[in-house]
């Protein structure tokens, strides 16, 4: 069996209502001046005001930065850390979706150790000890918050960075379904469809353990059981809250496997065409599980007795999403330029079966 060395860095507190103890769970870890990373669209909903009402509370100096996009870049990162760095501050809160919470650990990096974030793309490279920082994640999809990588893209080559160590764990995560009730119905299908392939690429990897296999295994469980009737059932906290606990159980996962293909197709799709992470996976799932089965059919008949490339490919209709490439608009003369790039992205490595350029190729057309 492969060896591990699991050990837990994050306090997880789940529940609804949970997010009121955001304050007390901040100056539990010593904060008083606290940078708070959020979605632009949490100002809308209130919840930014909120997690500053409840720090402001307990009597803590609040800064907020909101600067950044969807799939943050190198220069959204220095401006949070030069907006950061006059504040003085001893304390990141990251509210919103993987987006904010790569922000944080990124940003984190840079104002705790110097340099730009270029400087710590692998994994070890912070010298110094970092902020504490606390995750409250508003969307069940990337699992950022049981993770020591932030993904950052480099704007000026377009690849995207994986910035990982030991110190960039979060202190602290607050799982309240209640802050997911209020995500757009298209935005619960793709980071849910997401957390779904993060549950299936972990329990194959290369890099898998028994202790990784047990976190993909319940994560799939949680998702697959909840995924449809969180979309048909949008009020349903107990399925909101089932769907939040799978995606930090396949950040877990993650932390302590590695993914595969899937995401290395991915990401090209996604710089090049503007297509959302959790699309793109929809996009590849399924076809890369077909593509793994002669060397993983025993993992994957263990997650569904029946089909599961049908059922994932089911999934993905019930929740709404492209049934392949030339549905996204992806034109077919691109397929070689992807792959290329796919072939070189590094989560590629750890799929159970060789994956190169070639390899990315006949996925792609697959799913065309």
């Amino acid at each position: 069996m492969t060896p591990f060395d699991f050990r837990p860095r994050t306090r997880v507190l789940f529940g609804a209502g949970e997010f009121a103890r955001l304050g007390e769970v901040a100056r539990e870890l010593g904060g008083t001046r606290c940078l708070l990373i959020a979605d632009r669209g949490l100002n809308q909903l209130g919840y930014v005001q909120e997690a500053a009402r409840s720090l402001k509370a307990r009597r803590m100096d609040v800064s907020t930065f909101h600067d950044f996009e969807p799939g943050p870049t190198a220069a959204m990162i220095q401006a949070g850390a030069d907006f950061a760095g006059p504040l003085k501050i001893d304390l990141i809160v990251a509210l919103g979706g993987g987006s904010s919470l790569d922000c944080a650990k990124a940003i984190n990096f840079v104002i705790s150790n110097g340099g730009t974030i270029r400087d710590y793309w692998g994994y070890g490279k912070a010298q110094r000890a970092m902020l504490p920082m606390i995750a409250v994640p508003t969307t069940a999809g990337t699992g950022s918050e049981a993770q020591t990588y932030t993904v950052i893209m480099d704007e000026k080559t377009n690849v995207k960075m994986a910035c990982g160590d030991n110190k960039a764990a979060f202190r602290a995560a607050i799982l309240d379904p209640k802050l997911t009730v209020s995500l757009p119905r298209v935005l619960t299908a793709a980071t849910g469809y997401d957390a779904i392939s993060h549950s299936i690429e972990t329990l194959v990897s290369t890099r898998r353990t028994a202790l990784s296999e047990c976190f993909s295994r319940s994560a799939w469980r949680l998702l697959n059981s909840n995924f449809e009737r969180v979309l048909k059932h949008p009020d349903d906290l107990e399925a909101r809250g089932a769907m939040l606990i799978g995606s930090h159980f396949g950040g877990l996962a993650i932390e302590n496997s590695m993914l595969g293909a899937t995401h290395a197709c991915a990401t090209p799709l996604t710089t090049h065409y503007d297509i959302p992470h959790g699309v793109a996976i929809a996009l590849l799932l399924a076809e890369v599980v077909e593509w793994n089965r002669t060397v993983a059919a025993r993992q994957y008949d263990e997650l569904n007795a029946g089909d599961l490339v049908q059922r994932l490919r089911e999934l993905a209709e019930i929740a709404g999403l492209p049934a392949s490439l030339r549905d996204a608009s992806v034109p077919e003369e691109a397929l070689p330029r992807l792959a290329e790039e796919a072939g070189t992205q590094w989560t590629g490595r750890f799929n159970p079966r060789h994956f190169d350029t070639a390899a990315a190729l006949e996925i792609y057309q697959c799913a065309y």
